[in-house]
């Protein structure tokens, strides 16, 4: 059984400046607008949905298989991937292209300003899952890339006969609701924020109940209210969140949870299990700047996940978390 992730890989460029947006914008001249923010740190993460997941796979005893377009700069986060475990084979570099770049400045309150460049991440939708050799033993985790090859990995897991996580994520907007049917009319699970679940229930002409029940296994993520886990439209699970000991950043935070949720499904561990896994690997990254700092060892994992939800992690659940 292999976990192959697809999705967004992108380094992620964290600015602060230090005073109030707001003090330098003129909304009566915004017909021209032409401002410059003189920034005091500047700092290059990677991030990327697909690394965030792949990365706290590995983390979790998996060795996940990676699938996307990168760019020419994209040398020293491959290394640090296959460092942690992870097989970076299914990674096209792209010539004369960049890997994927978000740049955000975030002011003294908060507010943020921020830019997305695709670069390699355009070409995703030209890879085929077909020459990767999987079968019905594996699953496919589709997460947010770009709308083309959302569908064309869906589409290729229906024909291929493999199952797959459908997770749209940020790119929910950006799909249209032809994209959204596709990626349902196939997936064995479907993963979302309530306010997602709204906006394609919306978009699709549906209830959320109906939306909900179109796939056998549904996840529903509520922030601070922990998750929702529905099996056939019906509600079979309520996970709470894992206590944190420093909120630090939540950026981040969804996909871990994502990978904790993937790792359960692979491994068939029960819905609750898997749910309170995907939770305390969320609660992991809260605590540390950056998608992919955070840290843990089987054991300390286990331990904290009996702290958290006052109950043994499983036996089978220890299994699943060997390295492989």
């Amino acid at each position: 059984m292999r976990i192959v992730v697809t999705g967004s890989l992108a380094f992620d460029y964290i600015m602060d400046f230090p005073g109030y947006f707001k003090d330098h914008l003129l909304m009566e001249k915004q017909h021209i607008l032409s401002v410059s923010f003189l920034v005091d740190s500047m700092k290059r993460l990677r991030g990327g949905v697909a690394g965030n997941v792949a990365y706290t796979l590995a983390l979790l005893g998996e060795r996940p298989l990676m699938v996307g377009t990168v760019g020419q700069d994209f040398g020293e986060y491959r290394a640090w991937l296959e460092h942690q475990g992870i097989d970076t084979s299914g990674l096209v570099e792209i010539a004369n292209e960049f890997t994927a770049s978000c740049f955000i400045n975030t002011d003294r309150a908060n507010n943020q300003i921020v830019a997305f460049y695709p670069g390699a991440m355009n070409h995703d939708h030209k890879l085929s899952l077909a020459e990767l050799g999987l079968t019905s033993e594996d699953l496919v985790l589709i997460s947010p890339t770009t709308p083309e090859a959302i569908e064309s990995y869906a589409v290729e897991c229906q024909q291929l006969g493999i199952p797959y996580i459908f997770d749209p994520g940020k790119q929910s907007p950006r799909l249209s609701a032809d994209h959204i049917r596709t990626g349902l009319s196939g997936a064995r699970v479907f993963v979302g924020n309530d306010y997602e679940f709204g906006m394609m229930a919306r978009m699709l002409e549906i209830s959320e109940d109906e939306l909900i029940a179109s796939v056998p296994l549904t996840v529903v993520t509520r922030g601070e209210a922990g998750s929702l886990i529905y099996v056939d439209g019906k509600l079979a699970a309520s996970i709470p969140t894992a206590p944190v000991r420093d909120v630090v950043d939540p950026t981040g935070a969804g996909d871990a949870y994502l990978a904790g949720l993937a790792l359960g499904i692979a491994h068939d561990l029960p819905i609750e299990v898997t749910g309170r896994v995907a939770a305390l690997a969320a609660a992991y990254a809260i605590e540390e700047r950056g998608c992919q700092a955070h840290t843990y060892a089987r054991d300390a994992f286990a331990e904290r996940y009996r702290e958290a939800f006052g109950m043994e992690l499983p036996a089978g659940a220890m299994a699943a978390m060997a390295v492989a």
